[in-house]
């Protein structure tokens, strides 16, 4: 805790010098609240419009959290299969690359025409950015695993299957919870497109609204509220890791005892 606040005050600290120069130089040329607004502006309209927001903010946090769980889902599973069988990773590696070359925001018109406006569709966006970089992650982790443990579990007759669940799916844990972290701030960014091609609530309704209203002021605010839901994921998924990572060390241990014991 204290080392993170050793850290954290740095770039505290700029951003804070950041929002003073912004404030002095608006005021300073007097640019207009349409153009861009003030800091003190900005914060003043999330206090006082909460109840604005507030709703938009649970619907995005529900769509971005159900698409990341069925994205980082689908991205697991499709780099075990990647990783087991070698003819479907040679069929569909390089299909993986050019999907991702796509943009999401020329595929989601399709998916709401062939889906309709409903949540699927929006889940589907979610999912496709999400999916990549967990993938990629596992199946680096997969091939770092240690070659010496390898050729040591294969000469005592460990089966694949064993070989798989014992060590390399464990070995591949940093690369991939390095996968989820991404695909966590992925998702919100994914939640606030889909939200865009057609929806009732969420963060990107409420900033398409004011934008189109020129509530600028409100749109710096969804800006916001978009980074900080970003960073919450990523400090969930920070702290999920330690605690995995530090139970597989501490597990590791254990049995290294035992073993020499």
């Amino acid at each position: 805790m204290k080392s993170a606040v050793n850290k954290g005050w740095r770039p505290l600290l700029v951003f804070i010098l950041l929002l003073v120069m912004w404030e002095g130089a608006a005021r300073l040329f007097d640019v207009p609240a349409w153009l861009l607004p003030l800091p003190t502006q900005i914060a003043e309209e999330a206090f006082t419009g909460y109840s604005l927001y507030v709703s938009h903010i649970m619907s995005t946090i529900t769509l971005s959290a159900t698409g990341y769980l069925v994205g980082i889902t689908v991205g697991v599973v499709v780099a075990i299969l990647l990783f087991r069988i070698p003819f479907l990773q040679q069929a569909f590696y390089p299909l993986l690359i050019l999907s991702q070359n796509i943009p999401v925001i020329v595929l989601a018109p399709l998916l709401v025409i062939w889906f309709g406006f409903g949540m699927l569709p929006k889940v589907i966006v979610i999912v496709l950015v999400c999916f990549f970089p967990v993938t990629i992650a596992a199946l680096d982790g997969f091939r770092q695993t240690d070659r010496d443990m390898l050729y040591y579990l294969k000469m005592i007759g460990a089966s694949n299957r064993q070989i798989f669940w014992k060590l390399q799916w464990p070995h591949s844990l940093p690369s991939l919870f390095s996968g989820l972290k991404i695909a966590a701030t992925y998702s919100v960014m994914g939640a606030v497109i889909s939200e865009w091609l057609g929806a009732n609530k969420g963060i990107g309704v409420y900033m398409t609204l004011a934008s189109s209203s020129f509530k600028t002021d409100r749109v710096f605010v969804a800006i916001v509220l978009i980074m900080i839901l970003s960073l919450t994921y990523f400090g969930i998924i920070l702290a999920v890791e330690k605690s995995v990572l530090r139970w597989r060390s501490q597990g590791g241990k254990e049995s290294d005892g035992s073993t020499h014991s």
